[in-house]
């Protein structure tokens, strides 16, 4: 393979077809993480508006580290995987501490910060800082194992390094940012998981799979697990005389979904109701009594490794004053409030729903 020639036919292609994405237009060491970190697991078309949003509320690290982290949440509400904006919060932080408020270019310092990742600080390192180093996301890896006909599973670890070591023979000294984003480019664009249009990709040439007629059988993954469901019961628990003011709590800042607010509750044990575990659960995380009345509604949500099905419920608050046991905090709110609270996606369709209602007990 002549990977001058490669390399000559991918950047003439990029040129012509790069799509003018926000983080393209000043590709700063703090935008291409931010936006790096947002891309993972989230798509393009998703991850535009937060992004702008996020850079206009939080255009610096500095104004990032200094921020309250439910600040951070709430920008970044919707988007998911809340993880990366904890990580972002406290990376941040550290920076302003350690490095004088600028993120270092040595790939050790880059992976000590949370949240970065080989994959990130390559692509910190190559695109803000133009040093020659790989950058291997979802779409280089399928780009790559169809170019090498790859037949080995892309989850090995030794097919993955092969994979990044591949990545750093192509990659172009003198242009690695755009290299890099090329190839990104490609497996976004051209080179899809399905139906890939070899007869536009400018790399057809070089191709292997294409050559043998297995492009579609690459890359190579292993099978899929059947991820565990759970039921999940939350309650909207009405204040006992203020009729117009509910229960929300904040979950604990470590662990799943960490510094959101939700509707209290949580999974149900085997034996139980929906509504005695309702009952339970809030007993558990709030040390509160409550009788348990209509149901709201019922929806299926998937995560990354688990599938659940929340079921939501009217409850009436008996007795006990809520107390921060299994939970971060707790707050009698209006509905007028809520715009004000960093909710997840699950929380916001209760929310939805409890709006067609008008926001009222069922009594």
């Amino acid at each position: 393979m002549n990977v001058a020639e490669l390399r000559r036919c991918l950047l003439e292609w990029f040129a012509g077809h790069r799509r003018a994405l926000p983080w393209r237009r000043e590709p700063t060491p703090y935008r291409v993480w931010v936006s790096e970190t947002m891309l993972q697991q989230t798509q393009v078309a998703t991850v535009l508006p937060y992004y702008e949003r996020f850079l206009a509320r939080f255009p610096t690290v500095q104004t990032l580290a200094a921020a309250d982290l439910a600040d951070v949440l709430k920008v970044w509400e919707g988007m998911g995987y809340y993880r990366r904006a904890h990580n972002l919060h406290r990376a941040a932080q550290i920076v302003v501490r350690d490095y004088n408020g600028e993120l270092p270019s040595d790939e050790a310092a880059l992976l000590a910060l949370p949240g970065i990742g080989r994959y990130t600080a390559g692509a910190i390192r190559a695109l803000a800082f133009g040093l020659p180093v790989p950058v291997v996301d979802g779409n280089v890896r399928r780009v790559l194992a169809r170019l090498d006909d790859i037949a080995t599973p892309v989850e090995e670890p030794a097919t993955g390094e092969r994979l990044w070591a591949r990545a750093a023979e192509l990659v172009d000294p003198e242009r690695p940012g755009d290299f890099n984003q090329a190839l990104m480019e490609l497996g976004a664009t051209l080179c899809r998981p399905r139906r890939p249009a070899c007869d536009r990709c400018p790399l057809a040439a070089f191709c292997l799979a294409r050559a043998r007629g297995t492009q579609e059988q690459r890359p190579v993954r292993r099978p899929r697990r059947q991820p565990p469901h759970y039921d999940v019961v939350a309650g909207i628990v009405w204040h006992a005389s203020l009729a117009d003011r509910f229960l929300i709590a904040r979950r604990p800042s470590e662990g799943m979904l960490g510094g959101l607010w939700e509707f209290p509750g949580g999974k149900r044990q085997p034996g139980e109701s929906l509504p005695q575990a309702l009952e339970r659960e809030l007993a558990e995380e709030l040390g509160i009594r409550v009788a348990v009345d209509r149901h709201v509604l019922s929806f299926d949500h998937a995560y990354s490794h688990f599938r659940i099905t929340l079921h939501a419920y009217h409850a009436r608050h008996l007795d006990g004053e809520p107390q921060a046991l299994g939970v971060a905090a707790w707050r009698w709110v209006r509905a007028e409030e809520l715009e004000a609270f960093a909710f997840a996606r699950t929380d916001r369709r209760i929310i939805a729903a409890l709006a067609t209602e008008g926001f009222r007990p069922p009594w």
